[in-house]
């Protein structure tokens, strides 16, 4: 529970007893704000506490805390208290709106449900993998290349980890599939996904992406809609838990969908946000808690038209805010051909902004060799992309494009009606400043290290199926 000095004691302990009734209040905490206080800024905590009705008080000053305090502060208490909701008794002007979102937050992430007069925000219970290590990859919205990071991460781990078993990636998405399906991307290529696609299926899918992309077993399931705080709707994840246990892999990468968060524990979790975001959408509103999630922050499409340097340090630093020393990577992508395209005419597909096409269009060539005589930023608009493909067919001996909105059953369609070659395209994370590779090896090496000890029962933040927190 959580009070405030400017209401009236006898009035906050006539609330309390009324929470009483239907909740065993097991501590509060003191907001800040002195002017119904009787004492002033000498009013106790302890005299306060027992003039409300609840047996301590720990104080928290949102107004003047940073973020970090606040939220370190109300966790702490929460997790003292081992409570399962936090009733938020306050008002303006000690908790204004962005104070109650880092409320939230904390309440969140200890597993704790928020509710105050007329709003509530329940955790979402989250399902543990038995028998393999699990690292996510959330995002904070769409098209921030979530999907891009995680197949790289994928690509990179699968092979360090083949000798154990290898790396299997869950990947949930608003075209995914009705039931839980197995994808094997070490045999998928551009006809396979035609045919998935002509049977009705969303063969552009993220699940299809990665399997394709990092050349490892998939499984694709569905999501729909997503909440505050990141709990799909509906989903069929938890069905799709046995096939990835059962396919003894060395790890599992969880992706997420959006801003969603899948509702699987990860031992260890990367968050992906766009530094042309808001810095609010990262850092503020319940993206607060996503980093709370989170052992470290990809920072993507750090370059204009995305975003401006001012705008880039600008993120990391409300990042930082909320969790100090969280390690902050800036990187921007680079298209990478899944096949060789030196010395070819080169039509590329795109889901990227028009800005941006001269920036893709010199790496294709100067990285790849390819000799670009097209670039469409309508993969979205399938409207646009028909024309596109049209004139594409006139110039180019190639299609290249991003496994992504109409890539399969336009440009696939496309190159195959106009006897073109079909070669997808990955969009690769480089690093900025600092080292990717490292960021990632460290966190395989670190949900490992959380698994094996949640498994020996020995890591202290581990509890039931269905705590809402990380671990």
């Amino acid at each position: 529970m959580l009070v405030d000095g400017e209401h009236y004691p006898p009035v906050v302990a006539a609330a309390v007893a009324r929470l009483g009734g239907g909740y065993s209040v097991a501590g509060g905490i003191f907001a800040g704000g002195t002017e119904k206080l009787r004492g002033g800024e000498a009013e106790g905590l302890a005299v306060l506490a027992a003039e409300i009705g609840v047996s301590r008080l720990d104080a928290v000053e949102p107004r003047s805390a940073s973020p970090h305090e606040v939220l370190e502060g109300v966790r702490a208490a929460l997790r003292a208290a081992r409570a399962d909701v936090l009733v938020d008794l306050s008002d303006e002007p000690v908790v204004g709106y962005r104070e109650r979102f880092l409320l939230m937050s904390a309440a969140l992430a200890e597993g704790a449900a928020y509710m105050a007069s007329d709003t509530e925000v329940r955790p979402q219970a989250f399902a543990r993998l038995a028998a393999t290590p699990a690292l996510g990859v959330i995002g904070t919205g769409k098209r921030v290349g979530k999907t891009a990071v995680s197949g790289w991460l994928t690509r990179r781990l699968d092979a360090a980890l083949r000798a154990d078993g290898g790396v299997v990636v869950l990947a949930m998405g608003r075209g995914g599939p009705p039931e839980p399906e197995l994808i094997h991307g070490e045999r998928l290529g551009p006809a396979d996904l035609l045919a998935a696609s002509r049977a009705g299926r969303h063969a552009a899918s993220d699940c299809y992406e990665d399997a394709v992309l990092a050349g490892v077993t998939a499984v694709g399931c569905r999501r729909c809609g997503g909440g505050l705080a990141g709990m799909p709707f509906d989903d069929n994840v938890r069905e799709a838990m046995p096939l990835l246990d059962g396919r003894g892999a060395a790890l599992a990468v969880i992706e997420g969908s959006g801003a969603v968060v899948p509702p699987v524990i990860a031992d260890a979790a990367l968050c992906v946000a766009g530094a042309g975001q808001p810095a609010d959408y990262v850092a503020g509103f319940l993206g607060t808690y996503r980093l709370l999630l989170s052992d470290a922050l990809v920072l993507t499409q750090c370059e204009p038209p995305f975003a401006e340097p001012g705008e880039v340090r600008a993120v990391a630093a409300a990042a930082r805010a909320v969790r100090p020393g969280l390690e902050v990577v800036p990187t921007v992508f680079r298209p990478r051909p899944a096949q060789p395209v030196r010395g070819r005419r080169v039509a590329f597909f795109t889901t990227a902004p028009e800005a941006a096409a001269p920036t893709l269009s010199s790496a294709l060539a100067e990285d790849h060799g390819a000799e670009v005589v097209l670039v469409s930023c309508d993969l979205a608009d399938r409207r646009r992309l028909h024309e596109a493909v049209e004139r594409a067919a006139g110039l180019a001996e190639v299609f290249l494009t991003e496994i992504k909105a109409a890539a399969v059953d336009v440009v696939a369609e496309a190159a195959e009606a106009a006897g073109r070659e079909l070669v997808y395209c990955d969009n690769e994370p480089v690093a900025l400043e600092g080292d990717l590779g490292a960021t990632v090896d460290r966190l395989a090496t670190l949900a490992a290290g959380r698994f094996a000890a949640r498994a020996a029962g020995t890591d202290p933040a581990a509890g039931a199926e269905g705590d809402a927190g990380r671990r």
